[in-house]
C-alpha cells in the first residue's frame, strides 16, 4: 500500500470528533516497522477482535502494527504487549497486527461515524471453506470504527456484524475471491457515557452510517493496493 492515507467523507459534521491515528516504530527481526497508535484519552467503550486486548471493555489505546508477511512468533498477544510498552501505551488497550504497510491506511467517514482500514488481500479465504489451519497468519484487513454515540452491548455486537458484512460487500464488488482474510481484526469504540443506542444493523441510523463509512474505506484501499 502507498505511503500516505485517503479520507472520505460524507455528512461529515461529526469528523474532528474522532481520534486520528498517530505513527509509531516497533522493533522485530532487526528492523524498524511502522505502527498506528490511536490514544483515547478517558477511554472508549471497545467491542474488538484484537489479538490482544480483545474484548468488550474500555481501552485508551488502539494499536496497529506491521509485521512480516513471514512472521514466525507463535505468541501474538504477547508480542503485541511488548509492542505497546515500547510505543509507551500503559493501561488497558488492544493491539492488531497486519502485514500490509500501516502507513498507506485508509480513513473515511459517514454521518459522524469514522472508519479507519489497513487493507491487504495477500491471502483471501471463503469463511465457510473447510482449510483449517494451525499457523497463525497476521491479518491483513483490519477495521477501526469510531462511533461519537453510545452503543447498547447488543448493539456493539451487531456494529462488529456490520462492519464485516460491509466489508465483505466491498470486497465482493471489487472482484477479491474470498470473504477476507483468516484473521482480519475489528475494533469498534463509542462513547462510555450518554443513551445507549439499541442498534446497529444496516437498516439503523448508526449502523447504516458504519456501513458506508467500511465500505468506503475498505474499497479505497483495495484501489491502493497493497
Amino acid at each position: 500500500m502507498g505511503e500516505m492515507h485517503g479520507e472520505t467523507s460524507r455528512r461529515g459534521a461529526f469528523v474532528d470528533r474522532a481520534v486520528p491515528p498517530t505513527l509509531g516504530r516497533h522493533g522485530y527481526d532487526g528492523r524498524s516497522w511502522p505502527c498506528l497508535i490511536w490514544r483515547m484519552d478517558g477511554g472508549r467503550l471497545a467491542i474488538s477482535s484484537a489479538v490482544s486486548g480483545g474484548g468488550l471493555g474500555i481501552v485508551e489505546w488502539i494499536l496497529n502494527a506491521q509485521v512480516p508477511s513471514d512472521y514466525r512468533r507463535t505468541d501474538p498477544a504477547a508480542h503485541v504487549a511488548e509492542i505497546a510498552a515500547a510505543c509507551g501505551l500503559a493501561r488497558t488497550g488492544a493491539g492488531l497486527l497486519t502485514a500490509c504497510d500501516v502507513r498507506g491506511y485508509r480513513r473515511a467517514s459517514d454521518g459522524g461515524v469514522v472508519a479507519d482500514a489497513t487493507v491487504g488481500i495477500g491471502q483471501p479465504i471463503w469463511a465457510a471453506d473447510d482449510a483449517p489451519s494451525r499457523d497463525y497468519r497476521p491479518g491483513t484487513i483490519n477495521l477501526v470504527v469510531q462511533i461519537p454515540v453510545r452503543l447498547s452491548e447488543a448493539a456493539l455486537v451487531n456494529a462488529v456484524a456490520t462492519a464485516t458484512e460491509a466489508k465483505t460487500q466491498a470486497l465482493w464488488r471489487a472482484g477479491v475471491s474470498g470473504t477476507g482474510t483468516a484473521t482480519d481484526a475489528v475494533c469498534v469504540l463509542c462513547p462510555q457515557d450518554g443513551r445507549a443506542e439499541p442498534f446497529a444493523g444496516p437498516r439503523s441510523v448508526w449502523g447504516a452510517r458504519l456501513a458506508r463509512a467500511v465500505y468506503a474505506a475498505v474499497s479505497e484501499g483495495l484501489g491502493a493496493g497493497e
